[in-house]
């Protein structure tokens, strides 16, 4: 899901053995120690190499390279029933890095995604090219460290 709630591919090289089309809200969630992530996918999630081919969506209009990570369909079709407000987090394109993934890493848990929407509204109400510098700079921090990988 992104920018005002219109679906698109996202591209992202394959790190598990067991793919979908998005439409399964139990199989769009990656857990910890997801057994379906292979030991080379595993090393480009920690790396975040499988994320260099969302360059070209950023390309074509779809990302950018800063904002709220998109969301699969299904979780976010989940979210927005479950928590007040959720789709107002597409009120920006959304970006390879961001602020909740700086702050937060990745999130399973419905409580988690709650506190990554505040994360994402902080973002959408502050939006500015200091803060953008901030993320990249902290993305930069995160890569290295592997902080948040699954």
């Amino acid at each position: 899901m992104g920018f005002r709630g219109v679906e698109f591919d996202v591209l992202k090289l394959r790190t598990m053995n067991h793919g979908h089309e998005g439409k399964s809200r139990d199989l769009s969630i990656t857990q910890a120690a997801d057994r379906r992530i292979t030991k080379i996918g595993g090393f480009l999630r920690r790396s975040r190499l499988d994320e260099l081919p969302q360059i070209y969506n950023i390309l074509r209009g779809e990302m950018s390279w800063i904002g709220p990570r998109p969301e699969a369909v299904s979780l976010s079709t989940w979210y927005e029933s479950e928590i007040p407000f959720y789709r107002y987090r597409h009120m920006v394109r959304p970006g390879i890095t961001g602020w909740a993934q700086v702050n937060q890493g990745h999130v399973a848990e419905i409580a988690e995604v709650n506190e990554k929407l505040r994360y994402d509204f902080y973002y959408v109400k502050n939006l500015s090219y200091w803060l953008d510098t901030v993320i990249a700079l902290r993305t930069v921090k995160v890569v290295l460290s592997g902080f948040g990988a699954k």
